[in-house]
């Protein structure tokens, strides 16, 4: 067995690696062992003195500041719209927030859907999907967790990362979801097309401003969880890899951040 992370790092915004909008990178204070926060708190909980410490260290701990779709994170329904599932029950119903999203749709087989041929801006369409599952031979079965592989992976720590890379609107999320698919991710910044290209395209009057993050909002009429900047998706198979990533339960939040791992057997 072999398991592959597919998450990025939580970093400090100094490191100036770019995986959020401007603005929105985490921060990280760094507590040393020998530090006054680090080794004072180690003191006065056990009321020791300084004499009495080994090599004269306390604990190493350390503060973030972030939010809950920085990082590799998982997006719950609540995040796309307050009501979900209005294709399956009339006037829909309160949308989970990532405290309740099911376990069992946070794990599944791995389908790596490689997109990278398609470049920043493009949506996916149904006809895209159906297309690629039968170059790859392959029919998608409910619990499926399917994955895209974009173009911007490849510049994942620039500045130009959080604008780059193909979505998928809502026509494309709700026919994954019509096959039994609960959740997808990306290793973009957004499942959806980039939200400066959708800007765009409102300025521009070729997109109903209704129609603005629709692939999130494809949400309100089936639910679903989504996961975006995954990292590693070129080291697992295009099928035959299980997929786990478990949210940290963060109570009435529309997103928790994950440890994405695909488990690969020998």
């Amino acid at each position: 067995m072999k398991l592959v992370d597919l998450s990025i790092k939580i970093q400090d915004r100094g490191d100036k690696v770019h995986s959020d909008s401007p603005g929105n990178a985490p921060a990280v204070e760094y507590y040393s062992h020998k530090d006054p926060v680090g080794k004072g708190g180690y003191l006065e909980t056990f009321g020791l003195k300084d004499e009495d410490l080994i090599d004269g260290e306390g604990w190493a701990v350390e503060k973030v500041t972030i939010g809950t779709h920085s990082g590799t994170h998982m997006d719950a329904p609540y995040h796309f719209h307050s009501t979900m599932n209005h294709l399956e029950k009339e006037g829909g119903e309160p949308s989970w927030t990532i405290d309740q999203v099911p376990l069992e749709w946070c794990m599944g087989d791995a389908v790596v859907v490689d997109v990278r041929d398609k470049p920043t801006g493009y949506e996916l369409t149904k006809n895209d999907f159906i297309e690629y599952f039968k170059k790859i031979n392959y029919t998608l079965k409910p619990g499926d967790c399917v994955l895209l592989q974009t173009n911007a992976t490849e510049i994942f720590g620039q500045p130009e990362y959080w604008v780059a890379g193909c979505g998928v609107g809502e026509e494309g999320t709700l026919w994954l979801t019509e096959q039994g698919v609960r959740c997808v991710g990306t290793d973009a910044w957004s499942w959806d097309i980039p939200l400066l290209h959708q800007r765009k395209l409102i300025e521009e009057g070729k997109l109903d401003p209704k129609l603005a993050w629709q692939g999130h909002k494809a949400g309100r009429l089936r639910a679903y969880v989504q996961i975006e900047k995954l990292t590693n998706l070129d080291k697992i198979p295009v099928t035959g890899a299980k997929f786990f990533a478990f949210p940290i339960p963060i109570k009435n939040a529309s997103a928790g951040w994950i440890r994405a791992v695909a488990m690969i057997e020998d």
